[in-house]
């Protein structure tokens, strides 16, 4: 097996996608460290590595992006159903600079794009009709136009210092290895299942 982890992770990805029918298949677990003491865990959208670096995107103001901003340690954990394989990374968050951000959000579907304008996403509402409004209102106004990203859309690069694979055996003899991040240089042992 190879001695980088992101090379790993970029395999086993590659595979998985090449087998694949799910239709979000770049979904990735993201748990924070909740401001009630209590873990936060939500489906956000895996983009790329990017300098050793995990990306994902969404609303910067939203609860996942209040509690990175108080504690940027969280975690990653992916699941893939056809290979029969998890990742469980931890790592630290930090900002993606504005021009990915602006990369990024071009990239999604004009449907998204103004939902991330007009929803603020996580908080209480009264009325769904208000948001429907809001939209065809968005969709309107830039019928002709390419949408700019909103200053609270951004995106983060999770920096990891533990990545574990776990490949699921019929034995339940699965086999885990856990890498560490120390001093720069990534430390591999094996774990029981």
């Amino acid at each position: 097996m190879e001695n980088s982890p992101i090379e790993i992770f970029k395999k086993w990805f590659s595979e998985e996608l090449h087998l694949t029918r799910a239709r979000i298949p770049s979904a990735v677990c993201l748990s924070t460290n909740g401001s009630d003491n209590f873990p936060n865990a939500r489906f956000v959208s895996f983009k790329e590595i990017v300098n050793d670096s995990f990306i994902i995107t969404g609303p910067l103001n939203s609860k996942k992006g209040i509690e990175i901003s108080r504690n940027n340690h969280v975690a990653l954990t992916f699941w893939w159903t056809e290979t029969e394989r998890q990742i469980r990374i931890q790592g630290k968050a930090t900002k993606i600079t504005e021009k990915l951000a602006d990369k990024y959000f071009a990239e999604r579907n004009r449907e998204s794009q103004i939902v991330s304008m007009v929803s603020n996403q996580g908080e209480e509402i009264t009325d769904i009709n208000m948001l429907h409004k809001a939209y065809q209102e968005m969709e309107n106004i830039n019928k002709n136009h390419a949408l700019s990203r909103p200053e609270n859309w951004g995106g983060y690069f999770i920096e990891p210092i533990r990545i574990e694979f776990l490949e699921f055996k019929s034995t339940r003899f699965h086999d885990r290895k856990l890498f560490e991040l120390k001093k720069g240089i990534w430390n591999m042992k094996q774990v029981q299942p």
